[in-house]
């Protein structure tokens, strides 16, 4: 026997199901609900000129941080609302050397008292039915760039990423063509909020001001007047200048616990004790020292197009045309320096109707003779009705993609699966393609997930510090799908209940069994396997056992089932019995 449990993210699972599979809820370990928790704040507005230099804008973390404390760089106080909270408190936590810690708390978590890099078996004990989910910090990175790219292409072109989850943007030049600064804040707060995203936006002359005023002013929107802002800045506590938090124990050390003492300090005696960094702090919020900006650039849409005098009727001259159509675009990529994922043929018919066809790529690439043979394939799809007048190639997703080695001699022969994979997926869907990959988690229907053909399997590996004593393992990481505990070949989407099962406590498998109506006799069975909860995830887990057994029918099937509980204890389960795979 095993008792495993390890800390993951639960992962749908992507295996098929077998005939007559409805799933029903009736065994497991129940996920608690997802949703997003958002604090509802109200501000006020207040109507001030547009003033120059950079200001910061507002944040918004992933769907998976459910807190949001975004910081603004904006100039009026609207009202926010925000959508209604799930009935159960929500934390994202990761991992910190062997410390779990909280990364984000929903509000109705941080009212009963979870705060960011608190324990999370100190938090469980607190607060044991809450419900926990890892952070993606990756996701998290890539949703607040997306975001800064929206805000760039509508609001003001000069967005900045300030740090986790917060975003700087300069108003110089811009609130007027919202109708004043005021109403510009009003309609991008409730923009925000109807997406479900909280924000809290400071507004000031300088992006340091507007940072601290976004995170510790208690209004929704903060607005200084122009002018020198320290003296409002005063009260603040001194982490909001984005001082060091080795500086700021000091700092408390020393009795400083607000700006104005900060400030109040002479200069040459802070410079020595902490260095530059305080000072620099100090005269970057006061406007002494100038903060540029470096801003998000939104990437220009690639397309070709080509309108025809005569209509095009047939698929002789669409595929003629979309030769020459693919091998601009190649062009158009290569200066670019970028490689399609994603391209779309748009065919306008002389009716003026619209035809649109998709195709996607696994890896980026620009080889126009690729892109042609997919297109080519879908020409069949396009109704040409009265005739085509206009063709174009629209890029739909790209990224990087720099210089290409040779092919060759100078290269290894290893085959290139993007094209079998480019072929198969534009065919029967790019949903129904797809690969298998682990996820570090002992229960079953945890421990696999979807992944896109060809994408990297492996994450990667932090860098450790040089004092850490993770470096006195030299042991191979150890892979999430255990060698030695071998695995179904099919898994039930969800494991089914079994009737009729006569088995002896607490360690034998079954002798009989009925599943969808046919009793089946056992003759052979091996385990148990014993799986334990992830007490993690949730308070009903934290005693939760399976006991698996792999076992043999008189006829040869072979099945994989389970005992909820260790036929010992009550607390560990109800002793009912699930069928969750074949092998075979």
């Amino acid at each position: 026997m095993r008792e495993l449990g390890r800390r993951s993210e639960a992962a749908d699972h992507p295996y098929k199901r077998l005939p007559g599979d409805d799933g029903g809820k009736a065994a497991g370990w129940p996920e608690p609900g997802r949703g997003a928790m958002h604090d509802r704040r109200n501000g006020h507005a207040d109507a001030s000129n547009d003033r120059s230099g950079p200001v910061p804008g507002s944040t918004v973390p992933h769907h998976h941080r459910p807190s949001l404390v975004p910081n603004g760089g904006c100039r009026d106080r609207p009202g926010m609302t925000t959508p209604p909270q799930p009935p159960h408190p929500l934390v994202t936590v990761h991992k910190v050397g062997a410390r779990v810690e909280v990364a984000a708390a929903c509000p109705a978590a941080r009212a009963l008292g979870a705060v960011a890099g608190m324990a999370l078996t100190q938090l469980r004990a607190a607060v044991p039915g809450i419900a926990v989910r890892d952070a993606d910090h990756d996701g998290d990175r890539a949703a607040l760039h997306r975001l800064a790219i929206l805000l760039a292409r509508r609001w003001t072109p000069v967005v900045a990423v300030s740090d986790a989850d917060g975003l700087f943007l300069d108003l110089s030049g811009v609130a007027h063509l919202h109708g004043g600064e005021a109403r510009m804040m009003r309609r991008l707060v409730r923009g925000l909020a109807r997406v479900g995203i909280a924000a809290r936006v400071g507004v000031a002359d300088t992006t340091g001001a507007a940072w601290a005023l976004a995170r510790h002013d208690a209004a929704a929107v903060a607005i200084l007047p122009p002018g020198d802002p320290m003296p409002a800045l005063a009260p603040f506590p001194v982490a909001a200048l984005r001082i060091e938090d080795k500086a700021l124990d000091l700092l408390r050390r020393l009795g400083v616990d607000t700006v104005g003492d900060l400030a109040a300090l002479p200069r040459a005696p802070l410079a020595r004790r902490f260095g530059r960094a305080v000072p620099l702090r100090l005269d970057q919020a006061g406007g002494r020292i100038a903060e540029p900006l470096d801003p998000v650039i939104p990437l220009d849409p690639i397309a070709v197009e080509q309108r025809f005098a005569e209509p095009l009727m047939t698929a002789e001259p669409i595929a003629h045309w979309l030769a020459q159509l693919v091998a601009r675009l190649a062009v158009a990529l290569a200066q670019a320096g970028r490689g399609a994922r994603a391209v779309a043929l748009v065919a306008t018919r002389v009716d003026a109707a619209v035809q649109v066809v998709r195709v996607g790529l696994a890896r980026p690439t620009r080889a126009p003779d690729h892109l042609l043979r997919l297109l080519v394939r879908r020409i069949e799809t396009i109704d040409p009705g009265f005739g085509i007048e206009g063709l174009a190639l629209h890029v739909l997703r790209s990224d990087p993609l720099g210089a290409e080695a040779f092919s060759g001699d100078l290269t290894d022969d290893t085959p290139d699966l993007s094209l079998l994979v480019d072929a198969i997926a534009n065919r029967i869907g790019a949903t129904r393609l797809w690969r298998a990959c682990a996820v570090e988690s002992d229960v079953p229907e945890r421990a696999v997930a979807r992944a896109a053909p060809l994408d990297p399997s492996v994450a990667a590996t932090p860098r450790l510090k040089r004092e850490d004593v993770r470096h006195l393992d030299a042991r191979l990481a150890a892979h999430p799908w255990h060698p030695r505990w071998s695995r179904p070949v099919r898994l039930l989407s969800r494991p089914e209940r079994i009737d009729h099962v006569i088995a002896e406590l607490p360690d034998y498998p079954p002798l009989r069994f009925t599943w969808r109506g046919v009793t089946h006799r056992i003759v052979r069975g091996d385990g148990p396997e014993r799986i334990a909860g992830e007490w993690w995830r949730r308070a009903a887990e934290a005693q939760a056992v399976r006991d698996y057994f792999a076992v043999e029918d008189d006829t040869g099937e072979r099945f994989w089932l389970f005992r909820r509980g260790d036929g010992l204890r009550v607390e560990t389960g109800d002793l009912t019995w699930y069928m969750h795979g074949t092998f075979g």
